[in-house]
């Protein structure tokens, strides 16, 4: 199958299961069972539930979908400065 067929859609992941799948939901409301592509396997990218995500569906079947990339957070993260030591 090429590339030109599959649907790209966006989701949230809500669990995640053994051997690199997920759960994941889309904009829609609908559930998929989702799994992470080579790119994100090679470069160790982690991925956690409640991260937002861009998948690939095939439209044979709309169960199953692999995870292509990884949305960033909009909001970052707040990092505490402490004061430092003087000796």
């Amino acid at each position: 199958m090429s590339d030109n067929n599959m649907i790209e859609v966006e989701g949230k992941i809500i669990a995640v299961l053994p051997g690199t799948m997920f759960k994941a939901q889309l904009t829609n409301g609908h559930i998929v069972l989702a799994h992470i592509s080579g790119k994100l396997r090679k470069n160790f990218i982690k991925i956690a539930a409640g991260d937002n995500v861009r998948m690939e569906m095939s439209p044979y079947d709309l169960e199953k979908a692999r995870i292509t990339y990884r949305m960033k957070d909009d909001a970052p993260t707040v990092q505490i400065q402490r004061p430092r030591r003087r000796y």
